[in-house]
């Protein structure tokens, strides 16, 4: 569905997963507009950091997804918009639940419903495998039960039922992606897989983590940056929902030993009280079906299973121990 001429508009472009598919769409000729969260600062988030000639490509909005009217105003002349902009801290939407409401599931309606008045051709509206919660059978389909196990969780279950509602009410072009666990350069320290690596990055060898039992299905970020424009591409991907995972369930205990691998260190694990979840909140089991993406859109993982898994880690790796890099990044705290 998208071609080479269509405009496409990023929200949450100077996120982590938006500012690597922002960079590769440029990079694959689209004409692409930046949708940024304004601040004082002037800061394009990771943009910031983006080579040169993607940022002479590239035009940027800096607004905020809560205001309908300047979400409408970045949408106009656009034809397809891949909204990616949320809060995604599990921990700190425990702390302020409202602000995920506002910004999950009313930034989404404001952009469904700016699509709708604009006649947009395509809405790419991004959910989570959060939304599952502690799976109830694996490998999870998309038929699974959903079930609001954190605040952020729920937000994400209203966000993805505004979107779907848009396409059942209006015929509004809206696709759900669902990327399990995503990982790779540029993540927040307040996902595990940098947390550790920044740890061992900056000397220590006895790490900090909340729990260790649950399993994770994680997916590397050039492999959902696919995922985003495999479905982007396809019209058969229109009212539906798609897993975009590894098909690789892991616990978060040997995801650390393979980290240490990687990084050619030994390790220990210290329990920090503070970074696990209440037991009721925390998703012990995740692992993706992911058979309708390759069947209906052509996706499937570059980096899955076990081997792929220790590749993505050894390339995320790789980014975090570039000084530059660590230095952005404060390893002897917990951010929530």
């Amino acid at each position: 569905m998208m071609v080479s001429s269509s405009k496409i508009l990023v929200t949450g472009a100077d996120g982590f997963i938006g500012s690597h598919l922002t960079e590769k769409l440029v990079r694959q000729g689209y004409s692409v507009k930046a949708f940024v969260l304004y601040n004082s600062f002037n800061s394009w988030g990771w943009l910031d950091h983006s080579p040169k000639e993607i940022l002479e490509n590239l035009e940027v909005f800096s607004g905020d997804i809560r205001d309908p009217y300047g979400v409408k105003e970045a949408m106009k002349g656009c034809d397809i918009v891949l909204h990616l902009a949320a809060l995604i801290a599990i921990p700190y939407s425990y702390h302020s639940p409202a602000t995920y409401v506002d910004t999950n599931v009313k930034g989404t309606l404001n952009v469904v419903q700016a699509a709708r008045e604009l006649d947009i051709e395509k809405v790419v509206h991004t959910s989570t495998s959060e939304v599952y919660g502690t799976a109830k059978f694996v490998p999870i389909t998309e038929e699974h039960p959903l079930q609001g196990q954190s605040p952020y969780s729920a937000s994400k279950i209203g966000a993805d039922q505004i979107a779907l509602s848009f396409y059942q009410s209006f015929n509004t072009p809206v696709s759900i992606i669902r990327p399990f666990n995503t990982y790779g350069p540029r993540q927040s320290a307040r996902a595990v897989i940098p947390t550790v690596i920044t740890q061992i990055a900056n000397g220590t060898r006895k790490i900090k983590l909340g729990a260790l039992h649950p399993t994770r299905d994680f997916n590397y970020v050039k492999d959902t940056v696919r995922g985003f424009i495999a479905i982007a591409e396809s019209e058969k991907s229109i009212g539906e929902v798609i897993n975009i995972g590894s098909n690789f369930e892991i616990s978060i205990g040997d995801t650390v030993q393979l980290i240490a691998e990687a990084m050619g260190v030994e390790v220990e694990i210290e329990t920090d009280e503070v970074r696990l979840r209440p037991d009721k909140s925390e998703v012990n089991r995740l692992w993706a079906d992911n058979a309708k993406a390759k069947e209906l859109v052509g996706w499937e993982p570059l980096y899955g299973g076990r081997e792929g898994f220790k590749r993505g880690l050894a390339e995320t790796a790789e980014w975090f121990m570039n000084p530059a890099n660590l230095a952005g990044y404060k390893s002897d705290r917990y951010n929530i």
